[in-house]
């Protein structure tokens, strides 16, 4: 079974945050898929992280590593689809691909996120609940 993962999950993997036990038993045994868009998600997560201060730069670079390790399916989805997707919900691009990524490969979605969860569930997506 395909599921459609979010960055959100990815960091909460990566860092070790509590429920990352939950996390991984939800997609044991699935394979992981999301647009292109994710990648440049995890940088942006970090870059955020080292601004902060919460990480160092080879702390970054040590998580990326660990995201490298991921086995993630990066799958192509229609921009336009997408753009209608937030024009019609007021949301950001980079979650209406993730929505757009569930509902092109018939999936369902999980993220930490909960306004992602509930556009994702408006739109008719399945979301993972993962109740941590």
């Amino acid at each position: 079974m395909d599921i459609v993962i979010d960055a959100s999950v990815i960091i909460a993997v990566i860092a070790n945050e509590p429920g990352r036990e939950r996390l991984v038993e939800l997609t044991k045994g699935t394979d992981l898929i999301a647009p292109p868009s994710i990648y440049w998600e995890i940088g942006n997560a970090f870059s955020a992280m080292i601004k902060k201060k919460r990480v160092t730069l080879e702390q970054a670079f040590e998580a990326f590593e660990a995201f490298k390790g991921i086995p993630i399916r990066f799958v192509n989805i229609e921009l336009e689809h997408s753009l209608e997707i937030a024009a019609r919900l007021g949301i950001y691009a980079y979650d209406a691909y993730l929505i757009q990524c569930a509902l092109k490969y018939k999936s369902p979605l999980i993220s930490l996120d909960n306004d992602l969860s509930d556009y994702a569930k408006q739109m008719g997506v399945k979301v993972i609940e993962v109740n941590q």
